[in-house]
C-alpha cells in the first residue's frame, strides 16, 4: 500500500527537498501551507513550483488545532514530518513571543492530534543544533546537555521534550532529528550562508561592491540540506523511534565560508567583506560541532556532499539566478 506523508513547512528549504525525495520513493505527499501562501504563489511557493502537480497542498495554520485535526483525519498519514517553524535565530530575539508561541504550540497541537486521531502515524520533529547553544562539550551528541541561547533554541528544546514525552507516555512513534546547520541554494536570504553566496554573486556581477557581516569567527558544522532530508526519512523507517544528531563532524568559521565563496567567483573576500557590530547576536553561539556516529551506526547514514561542493553549489546557483532575472 502506498505510504502517505504529511510535511509541515513544505515550502521551505528542507520541505522542498524532502518532498522531492519522497516523491521518488513513491509516497503520496501532502503539505501544509498558510492560506496567504496560496494567494502569493510566485513568492511563497517558489521552491516547490516544479512539483506542485505531484503533491497535495492543504491550507492550515500550526496555531489552529482544529485545522490540523481536520487534515490528519482526512488523509491518515503514514508519516508526519514537522519542519515548520519560525527558524531565523536573529528574528527570534526581536520577537520572542511569536517564535515561542508558533514553534511550541504548533508541535504540541500536532502531537496531540496524532495521539487522538492517528496514533499509528510516525512523527518526525525537526530539532536543531541551536538547542546546544552555549555548548557543554565538543563535539555534541545525543547525550550532550542543552543550553539554548535564543528563543528559537528554547522553543526547539521544548519541542524535543514534547516529542520524547509523547513517545514515552503514549507509546507513539516519535523521533527528533537534531540537525546541525544545513544549507543549499534554497536557503532563505536572511541566513548568513545565503547572504554570503548571494552577496558574492552580486559583487561578481558588478551590482554591489561590499558585503556586511557579523561575527566572522563563529564556527558551525555545515552540511547540505539534500543529504539531511534522507536522514529524516531513515529515522522513520526503523522499528523503534529514537533521536539522532545529524551533522558532518567537520567545522568551519563564517570567515572560511566567505573566503571560499568569494574564491569560487575568483574574488578576494578581504577586499569586499566588512564587519558590522550590529549584526552580532545579543547572546552569541560561538561554536557548534556534531558527532553523528549514532546515525552512522544505526541509520547507516553519512553526509555525501562536501563543504566545498556546498559553497560552490550556492554561489554558482545565485550567479545563474541573478543573470536569469535580467538584473
Amino acid at each position: 500500500m502506498r505510504k502517505v506523508a504529511l510535511i509541515t513547512g513544505i515550502t521551505g528549504q528542507d520541505g522542498s527537498y524532502l518532498a522531492e525525495f519522497l516523491i521518488k520513493k513513491k509516497y503520496q505527499v501532502h503539505g501544509i501551507v498558510r492560506r496567504v501562501a496560496l494567494e502569493d504563489r510566485s513568492h511563497r511557493l517558489w521552491r516547490i513550483k516544479h512539483i506542485l502537480k505531484k503533491i497535495h497542498i492543504h491550507a492550515a495554520s500550526l496555531e489552529s488545532y482544529a485545522s490540523l485535526v481536520k487534515i490528519i483525519q482526512k488523509i491518515k498519514p503514514t508519516e508526519i514530518y514537522h519542519l515548520a517553524a519560525q527558524s531565523y535565530v536573529d528574528y527570534s530575539f526581536r520577537d520572542e513571543f511569536s517564535t515561542l508561541n508558533t514553534n511550541i504550540n504548533g508541535t504540541h497541537y500536532l502531537l496531540s492530534a496524532v495521539k487522538d486521531f492517528s496514533p499509528k502515524t510516525k512523527f518526525y520533529f525537526a530539532g536543531s543544533s541551536e538547542m546546544f547553544g552555549k555548548v557543554q562539550q565538543v563535539p555534541q551528541n545525543e547525550k550532550t546537555p542543552f543550553y539554548p541561547r535564543s528563543a528559537y533554541g528554547i522553543s526547539k528544546v521544548t519541542g524535543h521534550d514534547l516529542t520524547r514525552n509523547y513517545r514515552e507516555a503514549y507509546n507513539l512513534f516519535c523521533c527528533t532529528g537534531i540537525l546541525f546547520n544545513h544549507e543549499s541554494p534554497r536557503r532563505g536570504f536572511e541566513f548568513v550562508t545565503r547572504k554570503i553566496s548571494h552577496g558574492v554573486a552580486k559583487i561578481k556581477l558588478g551590482i554591489e561592491k561590499k558585503l556586511m557581516l557579523g561575527n566572522l569567527d563563529a564556527k558551525r558544522d555545515w552540511g547540505h540540506a539534500r543529504d539531511y532530508v534522507e536522514a529524516m526519512w531513515k529515522m522513520l523507517q526503523k522499528k523503534r523511534p529514537d533521536d539522532f544528531v545529524v551533522s558532518t563532524g567537520k567545522q568551519h568559521s563564517v570567515r572560511e565560508f566567505a573566503k571560499l565563496a568569494f574564491a569560487v567567483a575568483g574574488l578576494d573576500y578581504k577586499k569586499h567583506v566588512f564587519v558590522d557590530k550590529n549584526l552580532f547576536r545579543p547572546a552569541e553561539v560561538n561554536t557548534l560541532l556534531g558527532n553523528y556516529s549514532k546515525a552512522r551506526r544505526i541509520l547507516k547514514w553519512k553526509p555525501r556532499i562536501s563543504f566545498k561542493h556546498l559553497v560552490k553549489d550556492m554561489v554558482e546557483s545565485d550567479i545563474k539566478s541573478i543573470i536569469k532575472s535580467g538584473y
